[in-house]
């Protein structure tokens, strides 16, 4: 009773009211929040301040930013929710337009960078694989069960978070870039993606406490890597029992430009070798499927799948 009295507590003002329904439309700052809102700083940091303590709010700092979220599970995810439904839609009519404004600066500023980059990006891209097919494969391997709560390691500009949002009840994406944060927001949003979130984080050493993933990917990250397996391992730990882990990546080649060019560290992978990190990790390993390109000569995708203990 008292936990639900704080949080009816905490709501019950209309500007936190308006902060709680905007923080379950996108993930914002204080300064867009700001924005949007029309008040100071200080205001606003307290406002959020009280929703986070009665759990309305999550808070995610990423570098020198803190983003904040309505709550997607517990009590608090019901009571926002109910909350949602009960508004009248007039209310936060104004906030909605300049929430948009907000999310079309977040986007320009999110394609300049990938304009800025993409030409690198095509030109591996055009070494490997259709993506098509890379992607149909991480599917049907990533899909064999239903997927409760997934985790994109190293998940870039968020593609792969919205091939599986449609399969997954819950997702998160971690990535070491703020840049590359920014494209996955952007992407998601503009796919109309609710439940996936991404945040910053790095591979080696997993901040979730009690998650319990059930399904795990690593999508062309490990190349960059120094100690790829170290990676594996630390997923293994996040995971729950029966959970399942899919890797896609290169298999072992010899175009010395990606390590000099684009920052890889490893020039793909053995079978052997990643077998090796699932043995290490205790986890049990699965089919292994290979993607050769059109062209002789380019790069050869292989997925590999492993699943931590029984269920």
């Amino acid at each position: 009773m008292d936990r639900l009295v704080a949080m009816l507590r905490a709501a019950g003002d209309p500007t936190r009211l308006r902060l709680l329904l905007l923080l379950r439309q996108a993930e914002l700052t204080v300064s867009e929040l700001i924005e949007i809102v029309g008040h100071s700083q200080p205001r606003v940091s307290r406002h959020l301040k009280l929703l986070g303590e009665a759990g309305l709010l999550e808070r995610f700092k990423e570098g020198s930013w803190v983003f904040y979220r309505a709550a997607d599970r517990g009590k608090g995810a019901e009571l926002s929710a109910v909350l949602a439904a009960l508004a009248d839609p007039a209310m936060g009519e104004a906030d909605s337009q300049r929430l948009a404004h907000v999310r079309g600066q977040r986007a320009a500023a999110a394609a300049a960078y990938f304009k800025a980059n993409a030409g690198e990006w095509e030109r591996i891209r055009a070494l490997h694989a259709p993506e098509k097919d890379v992607e149909a494969a991480i599917v049907k391997a990533m899909t064999a069960k239903p997927i409760e709560n997934l985790l994109d390691a190293g998940t870039g500009t968020g593609r792969m978070l919205e091939v599986l949002a449609p399969f997954a009840k819950r997702a998160t994406g971690l990535d070491i870039s703020p840049d590359m944060l920014a494209i996955a927001r952007d992407r998601l949003a503009s796919a109309g993606v609710s439940h996936a979130q991404v945040r910053l984080g790095d591979a080696y050493r997993l901040t979730f406490n009690g998650e319990g993933f059930d399904a795990v990917l690593f999508h062309q990250v490990l190349h960059y890597l120094d100690d790829p397996g170290a990676a594996v391992a630390e997923a293994a730990r996040v995971m729950i029992p029966g959970g399942r882990l899919v890797i896609a990546d290169f298999a072992p080649h010899e175009l010395e430009f990606l390590r000099q060019d684009y920052a890889h560290r490893r020039l793909g992978f053995a079978d052997k070798e990643v077998e090796g990190w699932f043995a290490a990790a205790n986890l049990a390993p699965g089919a292994v499927k290979t993607i050769t390109a059109p062209a002789s000569g380019k790069l050869t995708v292989k997925i590999w799948q492993a699943k931590a203990g029984a269920a």
